[in-house]
C-alpha cells in the first residue's frame, strides 16, 4: 500500500515539474522575444540618433543649422551614404562585448542585422526650401518677436506710401529736356561764315551729362575698396536640379511673424556693404539677396542705383515745393532765356536746373549713406546741402559726413529686402550658404540640397532563435 502511494506520487511530481518546467520555458522564450524587442527599438533609437548627431559642425557653427550633410566630405553626396552610417551603429550596438566574442560565447539574444533601408527622407531645399525655412525658424525661436523689425516694416510703409519707388525723376527730366530741344534757339553767322544756333548756357547741362557715369561711380571716391569678387552661380544651388527626398514632414505654413524671423536671420547671418565678413565668399551678400548678380559690384551698383531713384524723388517733393529754392532756379532762368529771347522757354529751362539740384543732392546722400552717414527720408531746410553754385560742381562738395538724423544704408537696404519676394530670398540664401561652407576644409563640394532633415527607416533583424523583429522608425531635429 505504501508503496503504490509513493509511486502516485512520483507520476503527479513529474506530471507537475513537466508543466512547470514548460511554463518557465514559455515564459522565458516571450521574455526573450520581448526583450529582443526591446533591444531592438534601444539599438534603433540609439543608432538613428546617432546619424543625426553627425550633422555638419561647419553648417552649426557658421549658420546655426542642424543637416546631415550625406557627402561626409566626400564627392558623392547620397542618401546612401546615410544608410551605410546607420547599419553601421545597429550592427556595432548588436554586437557581442568583446569578452564573449574572446571566448566564443552566445548571448540569449543572439541579434544580428538582417536588413536596412532609409525608406523615407527630407533634405533643405525639399518643397520649395520649406525645410530649409523650418530649420532657420528652430534656430531663431529664442529671437524676441515684440517689435521685430518694426522699424523697417515702418520704413517700408514710408517709402512705398509716399510714392518713392514708382515717381521716376529721371522720366520726368528726360521730358523736360525733350521740351527744350524742341525750342529753336537764334542763329548768328560764326567766323567761317556759316550759320550756327546760339547755346542757351544751361547750367544744369554740366550736371546732366554725368548722369551716364552711373551712381555708384559717382557716389563713392574710393572704388578700389570695393569687392569684385565674381562666382559662377551655375555651381550653386539655385540654378541646378535639386536633389529631393521623399517628401517626409516638408509641409508647413510660415506665418507673417516667421517670416519676420526669417528675415531677421539673412540679416543676423549675412554681410554687406560697409559690414563684410571674412567667412563669405560673395563680401556683400544682403545685396545678393535683393538682386542675385553673380558679383559684389553689380549687386552694389543696382543697389546704388535704386537708391537714387529713391533720394531722387525724396528731394523733388522738397526742391519743387521749396519756395525759396524755387526762386533761386527761376531768376537764373528768366535771366538765361531773356538774353535769348525765349522767354517761353522760362519753366522748362528752370525745370532743368531743379532736376539737376536734384540728383547733385541725392549722389550727395548716396555719398554720405556709403560712408556710413545717416541721410533723412525726406529732406528740409536744415538737412539740404548743396546750394545752387555747389550744385554746379557737386563732386566737389561731396564727403560732408553725417547729416545728423535719418537711416544708415544698412536700413535702406533692409527696406529694399524686405520687398523681395521670401521664396526668392531663401533660394539665393542657399547659394549664400553654400559659397561659404565649401570654403571650409573638407567640403568643397558641398551642396545643401542633399543635407538631410529627417529620415524614416526600417530596421530588420534576426535572431539565431529562429524569429525575427521589425520595426519602423522616423527621426529628425525637430521631431
Amino acid at each position: 500500500m505504501l508503496s503504490r502511494t509513493k509511486g502516485y506520487l512520483t507520476v503527479y511530481l513529474s506530471l507537475s515539474i513537466m508543466m512547470i518546467m514548460s511554463l518557465i520555458l514559455v515564459l522565458f522564450q516571450g521574455a526573450r522575444i520581448g526583450a529582443v524587442k526591446m533591444k531592438t527599438e534601444c539599438t534603433a533609437d540609439i543608432a538613428m540618433n546617432s546619424v543625426l548627431a553627425e550633422y555638419s559642425r561647419q553648417l552649426k557653427e557658421q549658420y546655426g543649422l542642424l543637416f546631415v550633410d550625406t557627402s561626409y566630405g566626400s564627392d558623392n553626396p547620397s542618401i546612401v551614404n546615410t544608410e551605410e552610417h546607420l547599419s553601421y551603429y545597429v550592427k556595432k550596438n548588436l554586437d557581442r562585448k568583446l569578452g564573449g566574442k574572446v571566448i566564443g560565447a552566445s548571448s540569449v539574444f543572439s541579434m544580428y542585422l538582417k536588413d536596412l533601408h532609409i525608406t523615407g527622407s527630407s533634405f533643405a531645399m525639399d518643397n520649395d526650401a520649406t525645410v530649409l525655412k523650418r530649420n532657420i525658424l528652430a534656430y531663431m525661436a529664442a529671437e524676441p518677436l515684440e517689435g521685430l523689425l518694426s522699424d523697417v516694416k515702418g520704413n517700408v510703409d514710408m517709402i512705398e506710401g509716399s510714392a518713392l519707388t514708382t515717381t521716376d525723376v529721371e522720366a520726368m527730366s528726360g521730358e523736360n529736356q525733350a521740351v527744350i530741344d524742341s525750342y529753336e534757339l537764334p542763329t548768328i553767322i560764326n567766323d567761317e561764315g556759316e550759320e550756327e544756333e546760339l547755346s542757351l548756357g544751361n547750367p544744369a547741362d554740366a550736371v546732366h551729362s554725368l548722369k551716364g557715369i552711373g551712381a555708384l561711380n559717382l557716389a563713392v571716391s574710393d572704388k578700389s575698396a570695393i569687392s569684385r569678387q565674381r562666382v559662377d552661380l551655375g555651381n550653386y544651388s539655385s540654378r541646378r536640379n535639386l536633389n529631393k527626398g521623399t517628401g517626409l514632414n516638408d509641409q508647413e505654413d510660415i506665418s507673417f511673424t516667421e517670416n519676420l524671423l526669417i528675415e531677421q536671420y539673412y540679416y543676423e547671418k549675412c554681410s554687406r556693404y560697409l559690414e563684410e565678413m571674412d567667412k563669405a565668399l560673395l563680401k556683400y551678400q544682403l545685396e545678393y539677396l535683393c538682386f542675385g548678380f553673380d558679383n559684389d559690384w553689380d549687386n552694389l551698383d543696382k543697389m546704388a542705383s535704386e537708391l537714387l531713384f529713391i533720394r531722387e524723388a525724396a528731394n523733388m517733393f522738397y526742391l519743387f515745393g521749396c519756395e525759396s529754392k524755387v526762386a533761386e532756379a527761376e531768376m537764373v532762368a528768366e535771366a538765361l532765356t531773356a538774353i535769348l529771347f525765349v522767354p517761353e522757354l522760362k519753366d522748362p529751362v528752370k525745370n532743368s536746373i531743379l532736376f539737376a539740384w536734384t540728383f547733385a543732392e541725392s549722389i550727395s546722400d548716396l555719398n554720405i549713406l556709403f560712408s556710413g552717414g545717416r541721410v533723412p527720408l525726406f529732406k528740409s531746410d536744415s538737412t539740404w546741402r548743396l546750394s545752387l553754385m555747389n550744385m554746379l560742381s557737386f563732386r566737389d562738395h561731396l564727403g560732408g559726413g553725417d547729416l545728423g538724423e535719418g537711416l544708415y544704408y544698412k536700413d535702406y537696404l533692409r527696406a529694399r529686402l524686405f520687398l523681395v519676394s521670401p521664396d526668392l530670398k531663401i533660394k539665393r540664401m542657399a547659394d549664400i550658404i553654400e559659397m561659404d561652407i565649401r570654403r571650409t576644409e573638407g567640403n568643397g563640394n558641398f551642396k545643401i540640397d542633399y543635407c538631410l532633415d529627417i529620415f524614416r527607416a526600417e530596421i530588420h533583424v534576426g535572431t539565431r532563435w529562429g524569429y525575427d523583429v521589425k520595426i519602423e522608425r522616423i527621426y529628425g531635429y525637430e521631431e
